[in-house]
């Protein structure tokens, strides 16, 4: 395996490409090459050249080590106000992600920036479904999208779920509706359109096997979600994007509107509220299905004392929990 090692000396930071091979019981590294100081100035083209038959297997992980602490370098300097919800490091690994996606992304050719939105939008539907259950695989899914090739030994509830979900992400791209109670009732329907017939908020009460916490009373519901609302306008030029969309989706699943597909629309609403903010979008990788969870859970003492709480300590776990699947994702993706 070839890897950038890095070597700090004071405050400067020094650079090796390095190679790791098992022998046996040992793993021996060895450098390669010196890259100096600063990373702008690495060619990755040329060191494949060089080091052809190492590099290859390797690529894409350099590229993604090269890009994303080069964007760091670009905003380290950048004059931060300081926030309550995110160290100063977190900071900076948002800050190289918006650089990233408004100064390049952005600026690739549409058709270009269509299929990586198409890769993400596979990539989110699968994942999103995952969480709540769905056993279709990433590459069934892509042959599903791609060539309309029904999965094999799969239900049409788990199909519908994938295609439902695609229509609402391409939905919500196209049209970049106002989030307000009718809204989330139709990104709710769209997702649970064949998969269940109950529309709008519940009417009944409901019990979350397994889940501590209590959902609204159904008689309270469409007055929570009118608070939630309210709580997103006065805060939505005060809080920082990715702090907003996390507090809204966290409050969102404690008032948990509907009967069935909470965690869908959440997620999606989630990932809305970014693309409003012109912010990229988010997975949350199934693998962490559990740490989600419990982060989620962690959160809940949050809300304690009402929807609008905005205890910074309550909400630590859930918030470096998303920012990790943010910065995995977004390099995982967005990095053409």
């Amino acid at each position: 395996m070839v890897y950038i090692h890095v070597k700090k000396i004071g405050d400067q930071k020094y650079y090796t490409l390095r190679v790791s091979v098992r022998k046996g019981n040992q793993i021996i590294t060895k450098d390669l090459c010196n890259l100096g100081s600063d990373l702008s100035k690495v060619n990755l083209d040329t060191l494949e050249k060089r080091y052809k038959d190492k590099i290859r297997k390797s690529y894409r992980t350099l590229k993604n080590f090269l890009e994303k602490n080069i964007y760091l370098e670009k905003v380290k300097n950048s004059k931060l106000k300081k926030n309550p919800y995110l160290t100063k490091q977190q900071q900076l690994d948002v800050e190289a992600i918006l650089y990233h996606y408004k100064r390049k992304f952005l600026k690739e050719h549409k058709l270009t920036r269509a299929e990586v939105f198409e890769s993400f939008l596979i990539n989110f539907a699968v994942n999103s479904t995952s969480i709540e259950g769905n056993t279709i695989t990433l590459k069934q899914a892509y042959n599903l999208f791609k060539e309309n090739i029904l999965p094999k030994n799969k239900t049409l509830r788990e199909v519908y779920d994938l295609t439902n979900t695609k229509k609402v992400i391409e939905y919500l791209k196209e049209k970049k509706p106002k989030i307000d109670a009718e809204l989330i009732i139709k990104i709710h329907d769209m997702l649970l359109e064949n998969i269940d017939m109950r529309k709008g908020f519940r009417n009944q009460d409901i019990k979350i096997l397994g889940q501590p916490f209590k959902p609204s009373p159904a008689r309270y519901v469409r007055a929570d979600i009118n608070t939630l609302l309210d709580w997103y306008n006065e805060n939505k030029g005060k809080l920082h994007p990715l702090i907003l969309a996390i507090l809204f989706h966290h409050k969102f699943e404690n008032i948990h509107p509907f009967s069935d597909g909470n965690g869908r629309t959440g997620r999606v609403l989630m990932n809305h509220i970014l693309d409003l903010l012109r912010c990229p979008p988010i997975v949350i990788s199934n693998r962490h299905r559990e740490q989600y969870l419990n982060a989620m859970k962690d959160a809940d003492e949050a809300i304690r004392k009402g929807l609008r709480d905005l205890n910074p300590e309550k909400y630590k776990v859930l918030i470096n929990f998303i920012h990790s699947e943010y910065k995995i994702s977004y390099w995982d993706i967005f990095l053409i």
